[in-house]
């Protein structure tokens, strides 16, 4: 609980100024280190050939966010499929199979970084820190952009000049600049300094290619084994702080040379959710809606201490500290409830990354894990969880009109059938993805490949593609899915959460924008409020638990009801 305390005080108590500070860069707004980072910004804006005070319409700003994907997305799968004619590959890594190559540079693409291949042992130290570190600094500052793009839409007339782009659209913002400033002047710093705290604790950090153990039985035939490290510190401090989560070696943060203290696991953990939490004070600064940063705060902080809770209180049922079913999947130098509470923190947002086996945690316990990840708006990725929950938040406005018999509207603007044509079609996406995959997997166990044919099995794999939709990564292991079907299915999957969720609402926000701004009166919803934000937790809660009440029933639930039962 201690931990817990820490986790959640840290969070906020450093999250309150990153955010107000957050807000001030991605409004461009003049600062103290306008010279150090403009010499590196500038630069790049030259390279690029682009105005960075030039707005542009939504069309466009997705556009170059989808542009921008392909470009580095391709060059990263050439990379992973020739990898071992490449330089800087210390430990002769293979080039990947196409359909692995492909399922790796889309995960990381998608800000998911699902991991089908084992860590350090297939891929290079270039491969690493170019396709892997490469994507996972740039990935979480696109979700950022657009999620900057989408407010302003909303919010035109407060957060910039207002001003129309070419073509005629409402101005969101320029793409380019809003990933290139963040990139430069929030994340990276955060990264040079987590880099520093874990180098310091014994993360390695090197071009090495790593020392040989000889084992002391060597002399009864067992090899000497060659400990692969690397730059590991720099690609753990991103892939914590930028909500990617993909490690550099297989079990992820439970390995010791990549987690190797209970203060590393500390800041790690610390490190999943502080730019999360910042995104919400970000809101206040950047719309001037103070108010709705304590609703955005308030709803997420509340569902995140259930989700935390949840998660103790179950790991708790499956054993007395000591025991060993408690203990099984979990490092001793954590313990249960620390491990517990990674595995809450980790998937209410999209980071993904492990310091224990989710698939050896009690049922409840996956179940905590799985509900987080289908609501997706527990603080969310960084950008994309609040994207979504903007969608719940639209979603609300429109019940909450149906139900007082007014037309719903947001900040002065109707939500007409255009717009809840989008939001239906974006909620219904997710169960019918979701669903169809896991029913034709289930369907045919050849393909499957989980390592428990039972309640479990089911689990396993409706995890798995829960996470891939949710931008996630994480996984129930013992599920054999570096296959062919896996990668295929789970890449389209990972397209499908990614891009519609970060630009229907932008359409939304644009098709907002582009309407006259109606006074508010006696009769207009007020969603700053708590009564609002427990009907938002309510719909929530409806929207994406209820309607994946049988496939929860069957697999956690049930699985936990037969552990009880033996």
């Amino acid at each position: 609980m201690t931990e817990c305390f820490l986790v959640f005080a840290l969070a906020i108590a450093l999250g309150w100024p990153l955010g107000r500070y957050l807000a001030a860069v991605m409004r461009g707004a003049p600062m103290r280190g306008d010279r150090l980072f403009g010499a590196v910004e500038r630069p790049l804006y030259r390279l690029l050939g682009i105005d960075p005070a030039q707005g542009m319409g939504w069309k466009a700003y997705a556009a170059a966010f989808l542009a921008s994907n392909l470009l580095v997305g391709a060059l990263t799968w050439i990379v992973f499929m020739t990898q071992a004619w490449l330089p800087l590959n210390p430990n002769d890594a293979p080039n990947l199979r196409w359909d692995l190559a492909l399922h790796t540079m889309v995960s990381f693409l998608t800000n998911t970084n699902q991991q089908h291949y084992s860590g350090q042992a297939q891929l290079s130290h270039l491969a690493q820190m170019t396709g892997i570190v490469g994507l996972q600094v740039v990935t979480p500052m696109m979700g950022l952009a657009l999620l900057a793009a989408t407010l302003r839409g909303l919010f035109g007339g407060r957060v910039a000049a207002g001003a129309a782009a070419p073509g005629g659209e409402a101005d969101v913002g320029n793409y380019w600049a809003d990933v290139i400033r963040p990139t430069v002047r929030v994340l990276l710093p955060l990264c040079l300094v987590a880099s520093l705290a874990l180098t310091w604790q014994g993360v390695p950090s090197t071009l090495q290619g790593g020392p040989v153990a000889v084992p002391i039985d060597a002399a009864a035939g067992m090899p000497a084994q060659k400990i692969p490290v690397g730059p590991v510190a720099p690609m753990v401090a991103v892939k914590q702080l930028g909500s990617n989560g993909g490690g550099w070696y297989g079990p992820n943060s439970a390995v010791p040379l990549e987690n190797p203290t209970p203060l590393s696991n500390l800041l790690e953990m610390l490190a999943i959710v502080l730019i999360p939490v910042a995104i919400t004070f970000m809101v206040g600064a950047f719309t001037g809606r103070r108010r709705l940063t304590a609703l955005v705060f308030g709803t997420m902080l509340t569902m995140s201490l259930a989700s935390a809770g949840a998660a103790l209180w179950s790991e708790s049922l499956s054993g007395t500290s000591g025991d060993v079913a408690l203990m099984e999947g979990k490092e001793v130098r954590f313990g249960a409830a620390p491990s517990a509470l990674w595995a809450a923190v980790t998937t209410q947002t999209s980071n993904g990354s492990v310091d224990a086996m989710h698939d050896s945690m009690a049922p409840l316990t996956g179940l905590v894990t799985i509900a987080d990840m289908l609501i997706n708006a527990i603080w969310g990725g960084i950008g994309c969880g609040l994207q979504q929950f903007l969608v719940y938040l639209l979603l609300g406005v429109f019940v909450a009109g149906l139900m007082t018999g007014r037309t719903p509207e947001l900040f002065g603007r109707k939500i007409e059938a255009r717009e809840v044509k989008l939001l239906a079609a974006l909620v219904l996406l997710q169960p019918l993805v979701l669903l169809v995959f896991t029913a034709i997997t289930l369907a045919l166990p050849s393909i499957a490949g989980t390592s428990n044919p039972s309640f479990h099995g089911i689990s396993q794999v409706f995890y798995e593609y829960t996470s891939a939709y949710a931008n996630n990564g994480s996984g129930f292991e013992g599920l054999g899915d570096a296959t062919p079907w896996w990668n295929l299915s789970t890449t389209l999957v990972l397209l499908l959460g990614r891009y519609p969720a970060l630009i229907v609402p932008l359409a939304i926000a644009a098709s907002l924008a582009r309407k006259r701004v109606a006074p508010e009166g006696p009769g207009t919803l007020q969603v700053e409020t708590p009564t609002f934000a427990l009907t938002l937790i309510a719909l929530v809660l409806i929207l994406t638990l209820l309607q994946f009440m049988p496939v929860l029933v069957l697999g956690p639930i049930a699985d936990h009801l037969a552990l009880r039962a033996l």
